[in-house]
Protein backbone atom coordinates (compact mmCIF):
# COMPACT_ATOMS: atom_id res chain seq x y z
CA UNK A 1 0.00 0.00 0.00
CA UNK A 2 1.44 3.34 -1.04
CA UNK A 3 1.75 5.27 1.91
CA UNK A 4 -0.20 8.47 0.16
CA UNK A 5 -3.12 5.86 0.94
CA UNK A 6 -1.95 5.14 4.54
CA UNK A 7 -1.99 8.96 5.34
CA UNK A 8 -5.31 9.64 3.30
CA UNK A 9 -6.81 6.65 5.05
CA UNK A 10 -5.38 7.58 9.00
CA UNK A 11 -6.00 11.54 8.08
CA UNK A 12 -9.83 10.99 7.77
CA UNK A 13 -12.35 11.89 10.75
CA UNK A 14 -13.54 8.42 12.26
CA UNK A 15 -9.65 7.07 11.57
CA UNK A 16 -8.65 10.39 14.22
CA UNK A 17 -11.27 9.26 16.57
CA UNK A 18 -10.28 6.09 16.68
CA UNK A 19 -6.25 6.61 17.12
CA UNK A 20 -7.26 8.69 19.67
CA UNK A 21 -8.43 5.75 21.80
CA UNK A 22 -6.80 4.12 24.49
CA UNK A 23 -6.91 0.40 24.06
CA UNK A 24 -6.49 -1.82 20.95
CA UNK A 25 -6.00 -5.37 19.93
CA UNK A 26 -2.71 -6.44 19.24
CA UNK A 27 -2.03 -9.48 16.95
CA UNK A 28 1.20 -11.47 16.78
CA UNK A 29 2.52 -14.85 15.88
CA UNK A 30 4.23 -16.57 19.13
CA UNK A 31 7.12 -17.89 19.71
CA UNK A 32 5.36 -21.66 19.45
CA UNK A 33 3.96 -20.39 15.89
CA UNK A 34 0.55 -19.95 16.66
CA UNK A 35 -1.19 -16.82 17.03
CA UNK A 36 -2.06 -14.41 19.77
CA UNK A 37 -4.14 -11.35 19.91
CA UNK A 38 -3.92 -9.09 23.29
CA UNK A 39 -5.44 -5.98 24.43
CA UNK A 40 -3.02 -3.48 24.48
CA UNK A 41 -2.82 0.61 25.28
CA UNK A 42 -1.59 2.40 22.47
CA UNK A 43 -0.60 5.91 21.75
CA UNK A 44 -1.00 7.53 18.25
CA UNK A 45 2.39 10.44 17.67
CA UNK A 46 0.84 11.43 14.77
CA UNK A 47 3.11 8.66 12.72
CA UNK A 48 3.28 5.47 14.77
CA UNK A 49 1.40 3.60 17.47
CA UNK A 50 2.75 3.02 20.49
CA UNK A 51 2.65 0.28 23.02
CA UNK A 52 4.24 -0.24 25.50
CA UNK A 53 5.54 -3.17 27.83
CA UNK A 54 7.31 -4.68 30.74
CA UNK A 55 10.58 -5.55 30.23
CA UNK A 56 9.72 -9.36 30.98
CA UNK A 57 6.52 -9.47 29.07
CA UNK A 58 6.81 -12.59 26.63
CA UNK A 59 5.34 -11.00 23.70
CA UNK A 60 8.91 -9.22 23.22
CA UNK A 61 10.57 -12.87 22.24
CA UNK A 62 7.97 -13.37 19.71
CA UNK A 63 8.06 -10.00 18.37
CA UNK A 64 11.75 -10.20 18.32
CA UNK A 65 11.70 -13.20 16.10
CA UNK A 66 8.54 -11.45 13.80
CA UNK A 67 8.16 -8.42 14.12
CA UNK A 68 5.06 -8.55 11.85
CA UNK A 69 1.98 -7.69 13.51
CA UNK A 70 -1.63 -6.26 12.93
CA UNK A 71 -3.25 -3.96 15.09
CA UNK A 72 -7.57 -3.68 15.75
CA UNK A 73 -9.35 -0.66 16.80
CA UNK A 74 -12.99 -0.70 16.64
CA UNK A 75 -15.92 0.96 18.73
CA UNK A 76 -18.48 -0.88 21.32
CA UNK A 77 -21.59 1.30 19.23
CA UNK A 78 -23.75 0.12 16.35
CA UNK A 79 -22.52 0.32 13.38
CA UNK A 80 -18.96 -0.13 14.33
CA UNK A 81 -15.98 1.96 13.41
CA UNK A 82 -13.09 -0.11 12.44
CA UNK A 83 -9.80 0.33 12.54
CA UNK A 84 -7.09 -1.89 10.64
CA UNK A 85 -3.50 -1.62 10.42
CA UNK A 86 -0.52 -3.77 9.76
CA UNK A 87 2.77 -3.19 10.12
CA UNK A 88 6.23 -4.01 11.39
CA UNK A 89 7.19 -3.19 15.15
CA UNK A 90 10.33 -1.54 16.39
CA UNK A 91 11.10 -2.19 19.85
CA UNK A 92 13.04 0.54 22.52
CA UNK A 93 14.23 -0.50 25.56
CA UNK A 94 13.20 2.65 28.21
CA UNK A 95 14.57 3.11 31.65
CA UNK A 96 12.06 4.43 33.81
CA UNK A 97 8.32 4.78 32.48
CA UNK A 98 7.68 5.88 28.59
CA UNK A 99 5.68 9.37 28.04
CA UNK A 100 3.56 7.43 25.96
CA UNK A 101 2.56 5.38 28.85
CA UNK A 102 1.10 7.72 31.04
CA UNK A 103 -0.46 9.92 28.18
CA UNK A 104 -3.96 7.88 27.94
CA UNK A 105 -6.55 10.37 26.56
CA UNK A 106 -9.16 9.01 28.68
CA UNK A 107 -11.78 7.04 26.82
CA UNK A 108 -10.72 3.77 28.96
CA UNK A 109 -12.89 5.30 31.41
CA UNK A 110 -10.91 5.36 34.90
CA UNK A 111 -12.40 8.11 37.81
CA UNK A 112 -9.67 11.02 38.95
CA UNK A 113 -9.02 9.08 41.66
CA UNK A 114 -8.70 5.31 39.99
CA UNK A 115 -6.26 7.54 37.56
CA UNK A 116 -3.99 8.97 40.68
CA UNK A 117 -3.72 5.13 42.17
CA UNK A 118 -3.25 3.74 38.92
CA UNK A 119 0.07 6.14 37.99
CA UNK A 120 1.33 6.23 41.54
CA UNK A 121 0.87 2.06 41.13
CA UNK A 122 2.79 2.21 38.14
CA UNK A 123 5.66 4.44 39.15
CA UNK A 124 6.01 2.31 41.99
CA UNK A 125 6.20 -1.10 39.68
CA UNK A 126 8.37 -0.32 36.61
CA UNK A 127 11.94 0.60 36.42
CA UNK A 128 12.03 0.41 33.05
CA UNK A 129 9.49 -0.48 30.57
CA UNK A 130 9.79 -1.36 26.33
CA UNK A 131 8.41 0.99 23.70
CA UNK A 132 6.76 -1.03 20.97
CA UNK A 133 6.59 1.22 18.04
CA UNK A 134 4.33 -0.12 14.74
CA UNK A 135 4.38 1.63 11.59
CA UNK A 136 1.49 1.14 9.78
CA UNK A 137 2.37 -0.38 6.35
CA UNK A 138 -1.42 -1.13 5.51
CA UNK A 139 -4.72 0.55 6.80
CA UNK A 140 -8.33 -0.21 6.40
CA UNK A 141 -11.03 1.67 7.96
CA UNK A 142 -14.58 0.08 7.91
CA UNK A 143 -17.61 2.74 8.79
CA UNK A 144 -20.06 1.12 7.02
CA UNK A 145 -21.12 4.41 5.38
CA UNK A 146 -18.55 4.62 3.30
CA UNK A 147 -16.16 1.69 3.92
CA UNK A 148 -17.56 -2.14 4.53
CA UNK A 149 -15.65 -5.13 4.86
CA UNK A 150 -14.20 -6.61 1.10
CA UNK A 151 -16.47 -10.07 1.71
CA UNK A 152 -19.66 -7.43 2.21
CA UNK A 153 -18.30 -4.99 -0.65
CA UNK A 154 -18.12 -8.57 -2.87
CA UNK A 155 -21.59 -10.01 -2.16
CA UNK A 156 -22.89 -6.22 -3.09
CA UNK A 157 -21.19 -6.10 -6.15
CA UNK A 158 -22.37 -9.70 -6.62
CA UNK A 159 -26.35 -8.74 -6.33
CA UNK A 160 -25.89 -5.89 -8.15
CA UNK A 161 -24.68 -7.64 -11.31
Amino acid sequence: MRQSTIDEILNRPYSQELLARDMARLAYTASDGTPRAIPISIHWNGKEIVMCTSTNAPKLHSLRRNPAVALTIDTESHPPKILLLRGTVELDHVDGIPDEYMQWNGTYEMTPEQRAEWEENVKSLYESMVRIVMTPTWVKLIDFEETLPTAVEELIRRQSA
